[in-house]
């Protein structure tokens, strides 16, 4: 890496994000949220947060932008490479570590209540509506029903 190049790098930033998904009589259903920069659906998401773990985060994060709860698996089903539009407006690369959470709960009343939308969506739906390529295989390979 050149001398000008090192002075723009920027490390990869860490955040965490939820898989929060139900069994139902047809099959599984994942909730997706509403980004509130560009509207496109997304699953859950936030930052690290102090004396939490990864999944523990990515638990509180799903209870604040969806309003759900339930059994966060202490160990990610994977991590994917994205891009995190900074204040500044410059973006920069990302490591989103992704951890399924069984819901058990949902409720209506949530801290982001008044600033997302929800919807739940069949597991092929969902990861139709999902930009990332690498996030819907890590979602199918963990969530479709054996052959």
């Amino acid at each position: 890496m050149g001398f000008i190049s090192q002075l723009f790098y920027r490390p990869p930033i860490l955040q965490v994000a939820a898989l929060c998904w139900r069994g139902t009589g047809d099959g599984v259903e994942i909730l997706l949220v509403r980004s509130l920069d560009s509207n496109r659906w997304i699953l859950p998401k936030g930052w690290p947060m102090r004396g939490k773990t990864l999944a523990q985060a990515a638990a509180i994060e799903a209870w604040e932008e969806a309003g759900v709860e339930g059994q966060i698996s202490p160990h990610s089903i994977g991590i994917y490479a994205t891009q995190k539009r900074r204040a500044t407006g410059i973006k920069q690369a990302c490591q989103m570590h992704v951890y399924a959470l069984h819901v058990s709960d949902v409720v209506l009343d949530f801290p982001e209540a008044d600033m997302r939308k929800t919807a739940w969506f069949p597991l092929f739906e969902a990861l139709e509506k999902l930009r990332e390529p690498d996030l819907a295989a890590m979602i199918a390979v963990h969530l479709a029903p054996d052959p």
